[in-house]
Protein backbone atom coordinates (compact mmCIF):
# COMPACT_ATOMS: atom_id res chain seq x y z
CA UNK A 1 0.00 0.00 0.00
CA UNK A 2 1.24 3.60 -0.52
CA UNK A 3 -0.26 7.02 0.23
CA UNK A 4 -0.86 10.28 -1.93
CA UNK A 5 -2.03 13.66 -1.44
CA UNK A 6 -3.95 15.88 -2.95
CA UNK A 7 -3.55 19.82 -2.84
CA UNK A 8 -5.59 22.80 -4.74
CA UNK A 9 -3.66 25.51 -5.88
CA UNK A 10 -6.45 27.69 -5.98
CA UNK A 11 -7.49 27.94 -2.01
CA UNK A 12 -3.97 28.27 -0.78
CA UNK A 13 -0.90 29.44 -3.09
CA UNK A 14 1.99 27.79 -4.35
CA UNK A 15 4.79 28.55 -1.37
CA UNK A 16 1.55 26.99 0.98
CA UNK A 17 1.57 24.26 -1.13
CA UNK A 18 5.05 23.58 -1.53
CA UNK A 19 5.55 23.73 2.65
CA UNK A 20 2.58 21.07 2.77
CA UNK A 21 4.35 19.12 0.52
CA UNK A 22 7.15 18.78 2.30
CA UNK A 23 5.59 18.31 5.23
CA UNK A 24 3.77 15.28 3.66
CA UNK A 25 7.22 14.17 2.57
CA UNK A 26 8.34 14.22 6.35
CA UNK A 27 5.46 11.61 7.30
CA UNK A 28 6.21 9.32 4.40
CA UNK A 29 3.52 10.16 2.14
CA UNK A 30 4.38 8.39 -1.35
CA UNK A 31 2.91 10.58 -3.62
CA UNK A 32 2.03 14.86 -4.36
CA UNK A 33 -0.82 15.21 -6.96
CA UNK A 34 -1.86 18.72 -8.24
CA UNK A 35 -4.79 19.62 -9.00
CA UNK A 36 -5.18 21.38 -12.96
CA UNK A 37 -7.76 23.69 -13.40
CA UNK A 38 -7.64 26.59 -15.87
CA UNK A 39 -8.97 28.87 -12.98
CA UNK A 40 -6.30 28.01 -10.44
CA UNK A 41 -2.56 28.79 -10.13
CA UNK A 42 -0.83 26.44 -12.98
CA UNK A 43 0.01 23.06 -11.87
CA UNK A 44 3.02 23.16 -14.01
CA UNK A 45 5.56 25.54 -11.99
CA UNK A 46 3.69 24.11 -8.80
CA UNK A 47 5.47 21.16 -9.28
CA UNK A 48 8.46 22.29 -10.45
CA UNK A 49 8.74 24.36 -7.25
CA UNK A 50 7.48 21.05 -4.95
CA UNK A 51 10.46 19.30 -6.92
CA UNK A 52 13.12 21.41 -6.25
CA UNK A 53 11.72 21.50 -2.54
CA UNK A 54 11.76 17.64 -1.34
CA UNK A 55 13.96 14.87 -2.25
CA UNK A 56 11.38 11.53 -1.89
CA UNK A 57 8.30 12.42 -2.88
CA UNK A 58 6.84 11.08 -6.37
CA UNK A 59 4.66 13.81 -7.89
CA UNK A 60 2.72 14.71 -10.94
CA UNK A 61 -0.36 16.38 -12.26
CA UNK A 62 -3.67 15.21 -10.98
CA UNK A 63 -4.83 15.34 -13.46
CA UNK A 64 -4.14 16.76 -17.49
CA UNK A 65 -6.23 16.25 -20.49
CA UNK A 66 -5.67 16.71 -23.94
CA UNK A 67 -8.12 19.64 -24.25
CA UNK A 68 -6.42 21.83 -23.02
CA UNK A 69 -2.89 20.64 -23.39
CA UNK A 70 -1.69 18.85 -26.58
CA UNK A 71 0.10 15.06 -26.22
CA UNK A 72 3.90 17.06 -27.08
CA UNK A 73 3.50 19.71 -24.57
CA UNK A 74 2.53 17.56 -21.67
CA UNK A 75 5.14 15.17 -22.56
CA UNK A 76 7.54 18.07 -22.80
CA UNK A 77 6.40 18.91 -19.19
CA UNK A 78 6.53 15.77 -17.76
CA UNK A 79 9.74 14.79 -18.83
CA UNK A 80 10.99 17.91 -17.70
CA UNK A 81 9.92 17.90 -14.14
CA UNK A 82 11.17 14.43 -14.07
CA UNK A 83 14.76 16.23 -14.45
CA UNK A 84 14.47 18.27 -11.95
CA UNK A 85 12.95 15.96 -9.17
CA UNK A 86 15.96 13.30 -10.37
CA UNK A 87 13.23 10.71 -11.42
CA UNK A 88 9.86 11.34 -9.29
CA UNK A 89 7.24 12.39 -12.08
CA UNK A 90 3.97 10.77 -12.49
CA UNK A 91 1.86 11.81 -15.23
CA UNK A 92 -2.33 11.93 -14.28
CA UNK A 93 -4.54 12.74 -17.45
CA UNK A 94 -7.93 11.84 -18.15
CA UNK A 95 -10.60 12.52 -20.03
CA UNK A 96 -11.44 16.05 -19.40
CA UNK A 97 -13.58 17.75 -16.85
CA UNK A 98 -17.07 18.16 -18.82
CA UNK A 99 -17.91 20.53 -16.84
CA UNK A 100 -15.55 22.94 -17.22
CA UNK A 101 -14.81 22.68 -21.19
CA UNK A 102 -17.48 24.47 -22.97
CA UNK A 103 -17.04 27.54 -20.61
CA UNK A 104 -13.79 27.36 -22.32
CA UNK A 105 -15.41 27.19 -25.91
CA UNK A 106 -14.29 23.32 -26.22
CA UNK A 107 -16.34 20.89 -27.66
CA UNK A 108 -15.50 17.63 -24.99
CA UNK A 109 -16.05 15.30 -27.78
CA UNK A 110 -15.39 11.25 -28.15
CA UNK A 111 -12.64 12.21 -24.77
CA UNK A 112 -11.92 8.27 -23.93
CA UNK A 113 -10.88 7.94 -27.97
CA UNK A 114 -9.23 11.44 -27.60
CA UNK A 115 -7.01 9.96 -24.27
CA UNK A 116 -6.20 7.43 -25.54
CA UNK A 117 -4.41 8.97 -28.30
CA UNK A 118 -2.56 11.00 -26.24
CA UNK A 119 -1.08 8.43 -24.39
CA UNK A 120 0.01 6.89 -27.23
CA UNK A 121 2.02 9.90 -28.31
CA UNK A 122 3.02 11.09 -24.85
CA UNK A 123 5.24 7.35 -24.68
CA UNK A 124 6.41 7.72 -27.81
CA UNK A 125 7.83 11.21 -27.21
CA UNK A 126 9.10 10.03 -24.03
CA UNK A 127 11.24 7.50 -24.90
CA UNK A 128 12.50 9.98 -27.88
CA UNK A 129 11.12 8.46 -30.68
CA UNK A 130 10.65 10.73 -33.98
CA UNK A 131 7.01 10.43 -33.96
CA UNK A 132 4.95 10.58 -37.27
CA UNK A 133 1.32 9.82 -36.67
CA UNK A 134 -1.12 9.89 -39.96
CA UNK A 135 -3.41 7.51 -38.53
CA UNK A 136 -4.37 9.38 -35.81
CA UNK A 137 -7.74 11.06 -35.73
CA UNK A 138 -7.09 14.01 -32.97
CA UNK A 139 -3.05 14.53 -33.19
CA UNK A 140 -1.59 13.71 -36.85
CA UNK A 141 2.05 14.55 -35.93
CA UNK A 142 4.84 15.10 -38.47
CA UNK A 143 8.01 14.16 -37.12
CA UNK A 144 7.94 15.38 -33.42
CA UNK A 145 10.58 14.52 -31.66
CA UNK A 146 11.80 16.12 -27.78
CA UNK A 147 15.45 17.38 -28.66
CA UNK A 148 16.40 19.40 -25.49
CA UNK A 149 15.24 17.96 -23.13
CA UNK A 150 16.75 15.04 -20.91
CA UNK A 151 14.67 11.80 -21.47
CA UNK A 152 13.36 9.92 -18.55
CA UNK A 153 14.84 6.14 -20.22
CA UNK A 154 13.84 2.67 -20.86
CA UNK A 155 11.78 2.93 -17.71
CA UNK A 156 9.70 5.74 -19.47
CA UNK A 157 6.76 8.05 -16.90
CA UNK A 158 4.55 6.27 -15.03
CA UNK A 159 0.86 7.09 -16.50
CA UNK A 160 -2.30 7.36 -14.11
CA UNK A 161 -5.82 7.54 -16.00
CA UNK A 162 -8.17 9.95 -14.03
CA UNK A 163 -10.89 7.24 -14.45
CA UNK A 164 -14.71 7.06 -13.72
CA UNK A 165 -17.49 5.50 -16.25
CA UNK A 166 -16.63 1.86 -17.70
CA UNK A 167 -15.03 2.94 -21.20
CA UNK A 168 -12.23 4.96 -19.17
CA UNK A 169 -11.62 2.33 -16.42
CA UNK A 170 -11.34 0.02 -19.38
CA UNK A 171 -8.78 2.31 -20.65
CA UNK A 172 -6.76 2.42 -17.66
CA UNK A 173 -6.36 -1.14 -17.63
CA UNK A 174 -5.46 -1.39 -21.12
CA UNK A 175 -2.85 1.25 -21.27
CA UNK A 176 -1.93 3.01 -17.74
CA UNK A 177 0.11 1.90 -15.36
CA UNK A 178 -2.23 2.90 -12.36
CA UNK A 179 -5.95 4.94 -12.10
CA UNK A 180 -7.23 7.69 -10.23
CA UNK A 181 -10.81 6.86 -9.25
CA UNK A 182 -12.63 9.78 -7.48
CA UNK A 183 -14.50 7.76 -4.87
CA UNK A 184 -13.96 6.94 -1.09
CA UNK A 185 -16.69 4.21 -0.66
CA UNK A 186 -15.72 0.34 -0.95
CA UNK A 187 -18.41 0.17 -2.92
CA UNK A 188 -17.66 2.62 -5.97
CA UNK A 189 -14.55 0.20 -6.69
CA UNK A 190 -16.26 -3.18 -6.06
CA UNK A 191 -18.07 -2.01 -9.77
CA UNK A 192 -14.78 -0.56 -10.92
CA UNK A 193 -11.75 -2.42 -10.36
CA UNK A 194 -13.04 -5.72 -11.67
CA UNK A 195 -13.63 -3.66 -14.76
CA UNK A 196 -9.61 -2.22 -14.73
CA UNK A 197 -8.38 -6.10 -13.61
CA UNK A 198 -10.24 -7.75 -17.28
CA UNK A 199 -8.43 -5.35 -18.74
CA UNK A 200 -4.96 -5.60 -17.67
CA UNK A 201 -5.69 -9.53 -18.31
CA UNK A 202 -6.32 -8.64 -21.36
CA UNK A 203 -2.91 -7.37 -22.27
CA UNK A 204 -0.91 -9.48 -19.81
CA UNK A 205 -0.61 -6.51 -17.58
CA UNK A 206 -0.10 -7.06 -13.80
CA UNK A 207 1.37 -4.64 -10.66
CA UNK A 208 -1.39 -2.22 -11.73
CA UNK A 209 -1.49 0.60 -8.81
CA UNK A 210 -5.14 1.58 -8.25
CA UNK A 211 -5.82 4.41 -6.46
CA UNK A 212 -8.57 6.16 -4.60
CA UNK A 213 -8.72 9.63 -5.07
CA UNK A 214 -10.64 10.37 -1.63
CA UNK A 215 -12.81 13.12 -0.12
CA UNK A 216 -10.77 12.95 3.55
CA UNK A 217 -11.59 14.91 6.26
CA UNK A 218 -9.74 13.95 9.89
CA UNK A 219 -9.50 15.61 13.11
CA UNK A 220 -9.41 14.54 16.64
CA UNK A 221 -13.10 16.24 16.98
CA UNK A 222 -15.12 13.79 15.39
CA UNK A 223 -18.06 16.70 14.64
CA UNK A 224 -15.33 18.77 13.72
CA UNK A 225 -14.14 16.50 10.63
CA UNK A 226 -17.11 15.43 9.47
CA UNK A 227 -18.47 19.12 9.21
CA UNK A 228 -15.82 19.88 7.10
CA UNK A 229 -16.25 17.48 4.53
CA UNK A 230 -20.06 18.51 4.05
CA UNK A 231 -19.68 20.89 1.16
CA UNK A 232 -17.17 18.46 -0.35
CA UNK A 233 -19.98 15.89 -0.22
CA UNK A 234 -22.67 18.17 -1.66
CA UNK A 235 -20.63 19.06 -4.73
CA UNK A 236 -19.68 15.15 -5.48
CA UNK A 237 -23.81 14.05 -4.25
CA UNK A 238 -25.11 17.37 -6.85
CA UNK A 239 -22.42 15.92 -10.00
CA UNK A 240 -23.64 12.18 -9.31
CA UNK A 241 -25.46 10.52 -11.98
CA UNK A 242 -28.78 8.37 -11.16
CA UNK A 243 -27.39 5.20 -10.56
CA UNK A 244 -24.71 5.80 -8.47
CA UNK A 245 -26.88 7.42 -5.50
CA UNK A 246 -28.94 4.53 -5.70
CA UNK A 247 -25.85 2.93 -5.20
CA UNK A 248 -25.71 4.14 -2.11
CA UNK A 249 -28.99 4.27 -0.76
CA UNK A 250 -29.46 8.12 -0.85
CA UNK A 251 -32.67 10.33 -0.85
CA UNK A 252 -33.04 11.54 -4.61
CA UNK A 253 -35.19 14.35 -3.33
CA UNK A 254 -32.20 15.90 -0.91
CA UNK A 255 -29.59 15.42 -3.65
CA UNK A 256 -31.80 17.82 -5.93
CA UNK A 257 -32.19 20.44 -3.26
CA UNK A 258 -28.48 20.26 -2.81
CA UNK A 259 -28.37 20.20 -6.47
CA UNK A 260 -30.18 23.48 -6.68
CA UNK A 261 -28.78 25.25 -3.81
CA UNK A 262 -25.10 25.06 -5.22
CA UNK A 263 -26.32 26.84 -8.11
CA UNK A 264 -27.57 29.56 -6.49
CA UNK A 265 -24.82 29.36 -4.26
CA UNK A 266 -26.70 28.95 -1.32
CA UNK A 267 -24.13 27.12 0.46
CA UNK A 268 -26.10 26.96 3.74
CA UNK A 269 -29.49 25.20 2.21
CA UNK A 270 -26.95 22.32 0.51
CA UNK A 271 -25.06 21.71 3.74
CA UNK A 272 -28.31 21.39 5.75
CA UNK A 273 -29.26 18.46 2.91
CA UNK A 274 -26.20 16.57 3.31
CA UNK A 275 -26.62 13.78 5.99
CA UNK A 276 -24.31 11.21 7.37
CA UNK A 277 -25.39 8.84 4.66
CA UNK A 278 -23.92 11.50 1.98
CA UNK A 279 -20.99 12.03 3.73
CA UNK A 280 -20.33 8.38 4.16
CA UNK A 281 -21.14 7.57 0.52
CA UNK A 282 -18.77 10.64 -1.15
CA UNK A 283 -15.86 11.16 1.45
CA UNK A 284 -13.79 9.76 4.23
CA UNK A 285 -14.26 11.59 7.74
CA UNK A 286 -13.97 11.14 11.15
CA UNK A 287 -11.23 10.71 13.72
CA UNK A 288 -8.46 9.43 13.17
CA UNK A 289 -9.57 5.46 14.54
CA UNK A 290 -12.69 6.21 11.63
CA UNK A 291 -10.31 7.05 9.05
CA UNK A 292 -7.97 4.19 9.66
CA UNK A 293 -10.81 1.72 9.77
CA UNK A 294 -12.14 3.15 5.96
CA UNK A 295 -8.79 3.17 4.54
CA UNK A 296 -8.44 -0.87 5.58
CA UNK A 297 -11.98 -1.26 4.20
CA UNK A 298 -10.23 0.27 0.84
CA UNK A 299 -7.39 -2.01 1.01
CA UNK A 300 -9.53 -5.12 1.39
CA UNK A 301 -11.54 -3.63 -1.66
CA UNK A 302 -8.32 -4.03 -3.73
CA UNK A 303 -7.02 -0.16 -3.79
CA UNK A 304 -3.36 -0.37 -3.90
CA UNK A 305 -3.03 3.94 -3.26
CA UNK A 306 -4.89 5.66 -1.11
CA UNK A 307 -5.01 9.77 -1.45
CA UNK A 308 -5.95 11.68 1.08
CA UNK A 309 -7.98 14.49 -1.16
CA UNK A 310 -9.51 18.13 -0.28
CA UNK A 311 -10.56 19.54 2.51
CA UNK A 312 -8.67 17.23 4.41
CA UNK A 313 -10.05 18.90 7.40
CA UNK A 314 -10.48 21.78 9.73
CA UNK A 315 -6.93 22.93 9.67
CA UNK A 316 -4.64 21.34 6.77
CA UNK A 317 -1.50 20.83 8.81
CA UNK A 318 -3.22 19.41 12.08
CA UNK A 319 -4.49 16.61 8.80
CA UNK A 320 -1.16 16.08 7.48
CA UNK A 321 0.09 15.27 11.24
CA UNK A 322 -2.59 13.10 12.10
CA UNK A 323 -2.43 10.86 8.98
CA UNK A 324 1.27 10.65 9.24
CA UNK A 325 1.23 9.44 12.79
CA UNK A 326 -2.05 7.24 12.29
CA UNK A 327 -3.04 6.11 8.47
CA UNK A 328 0.36 5.95 7.08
Amino acid sequence: MSYGIEFVPGNVNVKQVVNYCKLAESKDIDFAWITNHYNNRHCYPTLAAIAQATTTIKMGPGIMNAFTDTPAAMASFICTLNEISDGRAVLGIGPGDLSTLPKLAINPEKPVARLEEAISVIRKLCTGEETTTPENQFFKYSGAKLTGVNLPGKKGISVYVGAQGPKVLELAGKVGDGALINASNPKDFEVAIPIIKKACEAVGKKGFDIGAYTAMSIDMNEKKARNSAKIVAAFIAAGSPPDLLNRHGLDLNKVATIKSALAKFDFKTAGENVDDKTIDAFTIAGTPDTVKQKCEDLMKAGVTQIIFGSPLGPDMTTSIRLLGKYIV
